[in-house]
């Protein structure tokens, strides 16, 4: 690449003006991790538990979007596709999440059932990955959801054929302008909006550690009961 083309590069640090420079620089990008540990005599035996936890301390230690999460699907073309959700509610039954049933990933959990979530809270150097199975909420739970949410986003559930191609900007707010006026203050929840739960098969809790060793505790589901391993990092 030319540095007239890569001048871009110069935005991202002055010294990486060519392709080679870039590489140069991001591999010197290095930090070592020193906020933690985790062992398994430490963990609770309920991986639900041990999320709650780690949860708290994410939102206590005023993480970034704590309940951030990247969710990873994959259709019956076999193609994964992977986007930042927000984490809406979570128990012994699993992971909530809501979406647009028509969307892409709303298209491919019902095609394939088989999900990831991933969590990173960098500034405690805490990942959570978890693995399991796609189940739709029930009507009245997403009903309950739906109707906490703020008056603009109910109708912007209305609106947005997620995920589908538009013709531009002006499209979406025209159409907001035209069902904000139509909906009185009661904004119902359209048929193709609704929850997803992540069902766990595994859950593992990574904490970061010095010279790369971290630590790395996994979940596993085996005839309702879990099982705590160490992975080696």
């Amino acid at each position: 690449m030319t540095k007239e083309k890569g001048c871009f590069f110069v935005n991202l640090r002055k010294e990486a003006t060519t392709m080679e420079d870039l590489k140069n620089y991001i591999n010197k990008l290095r930090f070592d991790f020193t906020k933690g540990s985790l062992d398994e005599k430490d963990v609770d035996a309920n991986p639900i538990n041990q999320f709650h936890t780690w949860f708290d301390q994410a939102v206590d230690s005023k993480v970034n979007e704590p309940n951030a999460v990247m969710l990873a699907t994959v259709g019956a073309d076999s193609k994964p596709s992977a986007r930042i959700m927000l984490l809406r509610n979570f128990n012994d039954d699993g992971f909530v999440f809501y979406t647009n049933y028509h969307s892409r990933k709303g298209n491919q959990s019902q095609e394939n059932s088989n999900a990831a979530m991933t969590f990173f809270w960098p500034e405690l150097q805490r990942q959570v990955r978890i693995e399991g199975f796609l189940v739709k909420q029930s009507a009245e739970e997403s009903d309950e959801y739906f109707n906490s949410r703020p008056r603009s986003s109910k109708v912007g559930a209305w609106v947005s054929p997620q995920s589908h191609v538009i013709n531009g900007r002006k499209e979406l707010d025209e159409r907001f302008e035209k069902m904000d006026k139509e909906f009185g203050e009661e904004v119902p929840r359209p048929p193709h909006w609704g929850g997803f739960v992540l069902k766990p098969l595994t859950i593992e809790f990574w904490q970061g550690r010095e010279s790369r060793l971290h630590d790395r505790i996994l979940f596993s589901l085996h005839e309702d009961k879990w099982k705590i391993e160490r992975l080696a990092p």
